[in-house]
């Protein structure tokens, strides 16, 4: 469980990690919280769901990405995340 970013190792945490790989891995998908949720913390998880956006925000810090110009993860407004720019 590695990622690099311009050839330097980035320090991800488990869950900045898995959702990193579930956001890019769908690169034409709009993920919704509800669906990051119980894909990175099971579907059994209970708690709140602002949860992933306190992760995603620790996740675009290190990536060095902003929510609206982000290079690898997007918000698209009302309805989730989705991977790459546009």
């Amino acid at each position: 469980r590695v990622a690099t970013l311009d050839g330097v190792e980035l320090d991800l945490t488990r869950t900045e990690f898995d959702l990193l790989v579930t956001v890019i891995g769908g690169p034409r998908r709009v993920w919704q919280r509800d669906a990051l949720l119980r894909e990175v913390w099971g579907s059994d998880w209970v708690g709140d769901g602002h949860l992933v956006e306190v992760h995603m925000g620790n996740l675009r810090r290190k990536l060095g990405d902003s929510p609206r110009h982000g290079r690898f993860i997007r918000t698209v407004r009302g309805v989730g995340y989705r991977a790459g720019p546009g």
